[in-house]
């Protein structure tokens, strides 16, 4: 009997945990069974409107909150690194981590070329697209340029410079097609958030910010506390997402007139992110590890076997953390004085496992829309995603914000994510994993650099590592990732 009752127990706890992740599968079920059974009716465009305004509202709830997060989580995240703080164990630790995302980032990409998902669905669009609206290089290039460096903050946060073309029709005499020439441009502007710009702005910010010391410690904690905000309001909102996921796939499989090749362009898009994570974790990440420190990458993959785990099953590598740290600091035999920094700072700044992730969902969506993936739309993909992957929220799904963000930036739609949705609580977790992984391989190279002046850094024995109580090991998990802000104003000298 106590048996069965404490089976029970467990089966709760563990519905509890879960319970987003299993109403948002229900609502991928639910929206793929009702909209074959509307798409037998032939629905009119009315009720479509209708069906994927839920959808709708609930994209428009994520973009809502674009901006204050780049803003504050930007700031805080460059201000946190202060080189006179913590020397060279900070500059090493920000080299690696910054790296590795723009290496998660180019496998993002290379892994969408090797398998082109989404170009079967988006062909005949792409092709209409250029026939009918040529654009110069040179134009693209420069818009790229100018949004870095906006000459309006404000009005960065809702519009981006943009070449805005006069076409003249020319009708070909001999075929009797029509095509468009460019006859005249100028400078105008498009909706939605300059990201190159805010990120650009924001960097300079946080390390004024730093170079200010204590007088500049009051904004931090500010931007800090923002920060926090928009996370518990992003908590929040994601709790509508079993509805939105139901509105968006509903109407697009209403919509559908060749299903097959849709589900297929999906399947090549698993297998395009999970072979760029399994690429990561077996061959670049040991190689860079091999390289760099000289230690047996097959040594440190078993050492951190539960760390591995752990962030598998929970989708979140600050839940991991506690056993980070144990498997770093015991099983490999790094210096503590190293892991207490490093782990924190990674898991805050670190997320190359995402990064694969985004760069591959970005340009496979492009695809999907039937907008052409250009070599400067790859480009400002690769700088998109290097830069917001230091900025990424350590919550579930986070990264589907941050792709939001990055569509809106490219003037993509943003509608065709929710077939992201459908298999996020799968990629979440293998990305996750691939994270864990640069944690503490950060930890070992930063160790493996900095070992010889660990005598002029202090311990914070504030921290303690054998946390046994599953109480004390949330709390840790939960303050780990900003304990870095505290350790560098300790540390300063």
């Amino acid at each position: 009997m106590t048996t069965t009752m404490a089976q029970k127990d467990c089966l709760m706890i563990a519905i509890k945990k879960n319970l987003l992740l299993l109403l948002t599968l229900l609502g991928v079920i639910c929206g793929i069974g009702i909209g074959f059974a509307v798409r037998s009716s032939s629905p009119s465009s009315s009720v479509l409107l209708w069906l994927g305004l839920p959808g709708e509202l609930y994209l428009r709830l994520l973009k809502m909150m674009i901006v204050p997060l780049i803003v504050s989580s930007v700031i805080t995240g460059t201000a946190s690194l202060h080189p006179k703080a913590n020397g060279k164990i900070g500059i090493v630790s920000f080299v690696f981590v910054f790296i590795t995302n723009a290496l998660g980032t180019g496998l993002g990409v290379v892994s969408f070329y090797v398998l082109r998902p989404g170009v079967e669905s988006g062909k005949s669009n792409v092709q209409s697209a250029l026939e009918t609206k040529p654009m110069e290089t040179q134009d693209i290039f420069a818009d790229m340029l100018r949004n870095i460096i906006p000459d309006n903050l404000f009005v960065a946060t809702f519009q981006q410079t943009r070449t805005e073309y006069k076409y003249k029709d020319i009708v070909n005499t001999t075929s009797g097609k029509s095509s468009f020439a460019i006859v005249g441009k100028t400078l105008g502007s498009s909706s939605g958030p300059n990201l190159l710009g805010l990120i650009f702005a924001c960097t300079l910010l946080g390390m004024a910010t730093s170079a200010l010391g204590k007088q500049g410690r009051p904004l931090i904690d500010v931007l800090d506390a923002l920060t926090r905000v928009v996370i518990i309001i992003i908590r929040w909102l994601l709790w509508t997402t079993p509805v939105g996921v139901l509105s968006l796939i509903l109407v697009p499989v209403a919509e559908l007139d060749d299903v097959g090749s849709v589900f297929r362009d999906l399947g090549l898009f698993i297998s395009a992110v999970v072979v760029g994570c399994f690429v990561q974790q077996i061959i670049v990440m040991p190689l860079v590890l091999f390289v760099l420190t000289r230690r047996n990458p097959f040594r440190h993959m078993s050492a951190i076997s539960r760390s591995w785990l752990i962030s598998f099953a929970a989708s979140s590598t600050a839940v991991a953390i506690p056993e980070m740290l144990t498997s770093c600091e015991v099983k490999l035999e790094l210096d503590k004085r190293i892991t207490r920094f490093t782990i924190p700072f990674s898991v805050t700044l670190s997320a190359n496992g995402s990064a694969v992730f985004i760069a591959c969902s970005c340009l496979f969506l492009s695809n999907i829309s039937g907008i052409p993936t250009t070599t400067v739309t790859v480009l400002t993909v690769c700088f998109l995603t290097t830069m917001s992957a230091l900025a990424i929220p350590s919550v579930p799904s986070a990264s589907i914000v941050t792709i939001v963000m990055i569509l809106s930036s490219l003037s993509i739609p943003i509608e065709p994510i929710a077939l992201l949705l459908a298999v996020e609580f799968f990629l979440d977790r293998v990305r996750t994993t691939s994270s864990v992984v640069s944690h503490t391989m950060c930890a070992a190279v930063t160790h493996h650099m900095c070992k010889n002046m660990l005598d002029d850094i202090e311990v914070n024995d504030d921290i303690q590592v054998e946390i046994t109580s599953e109480e004390n090991q949330k709390m840790l998990a939960e303050t780990m990732a900003i304990e870095l802000n505290g350790n560098i104003e300790n540390n300063d000298k």
